[in-house]
C-alpha cells in the first residue's frame, strides 16, 4: 500500500530540517506526476518513499551511493538528513547537484569521457562490499526471447507508422545467439541510466548521476544499452569503448537497447508504460542512431524470425 505525501506534509518536514525551513519554497519536481519528489529552495531536493520497498531500496541506496563515491569520478548527491516522514516511510534530503537533466542532455566529446569515468568506476567497485549492502545479482537477459518480443513489438509499430520492421533484419537469430552475455565477473549495474538521472552542465560533461534504487550487480551491457536511450548510440558506444569495454558487450548493448525502446513504446501505445509517448519516442530514435561499429563488425547470416 502506497502513501503519497501532500504539500503541507513536505513544509512541514523542510521546516524541521533547515534553519530557513520556513522561507524555502519547495514545488513538486514532475507537475502532476507522483508527489514523491521535490525542489528545496535552490540546493536541496527531498526525496520521499511511498511504500516500505521503495523505503527499503531508499536506506540502500544512501549506503550504495557512499561507497561508489570514490570509484565514479562524477558527483553522486549526498544526503544532509535521512529518516521517516511517516510510520515505515523514509525521506532523503539531497544535495541539489549543478546542471540539468532531461530527454535533450546535449552530451559533448568531454561528456563522454566522463561517461567512460563511470562506466569504468562502475567495474572497479567491490561487488563483494555491494552485495553486503544488499545490492541484487540478476542474471543476465536472453537477448534471443528480447529478439523474439521486439520482433512482434515492430509489427505492432509499423501498423501506426511507427516503425520499419525491416530495420531489425541485421540482429537475426544466430547474431543474437552470438551476443549472448559472456563468462566473466559482474560489476555494479546503475541500471537506470536514463536522461534524467544524468546531471548535464552547459557544456556538455556530464556531472552528476542520480537515481541509484535500482542497482545490481550483473551484466555491464545493461548500462551500455540505457546510456544508448538515453545520449545516443554512437556516445554510448564512444564512452564504453573509452571504458575498455570491447564490440561484444557494445553490440549486445547497443541491441538490448534497440529491442528494448521497441517494446516500451508498443507498451507506451496500448497503455501500459506510463512514460510519455514523446520520451518513448526519443529514446527508440537513439537507441537506432546508426554506428561505425555495426558496420564492420560481421554477425552471421539472416535467419527467420
Amino acid at each position: 500500500m502506497t502513501q503519497a505525501p501532500t504539500a503541507e506534509t513536505v513544509r512541514q518536514l523542510v521546516r524541521s530540517l533547515l534553519h530557513d525551513g520556513d522561507d524555502v519554497a519547495v514545488s513538486p519536481v514532475v507537475e502532476g506526476g507522483p508527489p514523491a519528489t521535490w525542489w528545496v529552495g535552490t540546493r536541496h531536493v527531498l526525496r520521499l518513499a511511498t511504500d516500505r520497498d521503495a523505503s527499503a531500496r531508499q536506506r540502500r541506496e544512501l549506503r550504495l551511493r557512499a561507497l561508489v563515491r570514490p570509484y565514479v569520478r562524477i558527483a553522486v548527491p549526498a544526503s544532509v538528513a535521512h529518516g521517516e516522514w511517516a510510520a515505515g516511510l523514509g525521506y532523503t534530503l539531497d544535495t541539489r547537484l549543478p546542471g540539468a537533466t532531461g530527454e535533450e542532455p546535449g552530451v559533448s566529446a568531454v561528456g563522454e569521457a566522463d561517461l567512460a569515468a563511470l562506466l569504468t568506476g562502475l567495474r572497479e567497485v567491490p561487488v563483494r562490499q555491494a552485495e553486503a549492502l544488499g545490492v541484487p545479482r540478476v542474471a543476465p537477459r536472453s537477448l534471443e526471447e528480447l529478439r523474439r518480443t521486439a520482433v512482434s513489438a515492430a509489427g505492432r509499430l509499423a501498423e501506426d507508422d511507427e516503425f520499419d520492421p525491416a530495420r531489425l533484419v541485421q540482429l537475426t537469430m544466430p547474431a543474437a545467439r552470438q551476443l549472448g552475455a559472456q563468462p566473466g565477473a559482474p560489476v555494479l549495474v546503475h541500471h537506470n541510466l536514463w536522461s534524467e538521472h544524468l546531471v548535464v552542465s552547459g557544456d556538455g560533461r556530464v556531472r552528476g548521476v542520480l537515481g541509484w534504487t535500482e542497482a545490481f550487480i550483473g551484466d555491464p551491457a545493461e548500462d551500455i544499452a540505457s546510456l544508448a536511450a538515453a545520449v545516443g548510440s554512437p556516445a554510448a558506444v564512444r564512452a564504453a569503448t573509452l571504458a575498455g569495454y570491447g564490440s561484444r558487450p557494445c553490440l549486445r548493448g547497443l541491441w538490448l537497447a534497440r529491442c528494448d525502446a521497441l517494446v516500451r513504446l508498443t507498451d507506451g501505445l496500448e497503455g501500459r508504460d506510463r512514460t510519455p509517448l514523446p520520451a518513448l519516442r526519443t529514446r527508440l530514435r537513439r537507441a537506432w542512431e546508426a554506428i561505425l561499429l555495426e558496420r564492420v563488425t560481421e554477425l552471421p547470416d539472416d535467419e527467420t524470425p
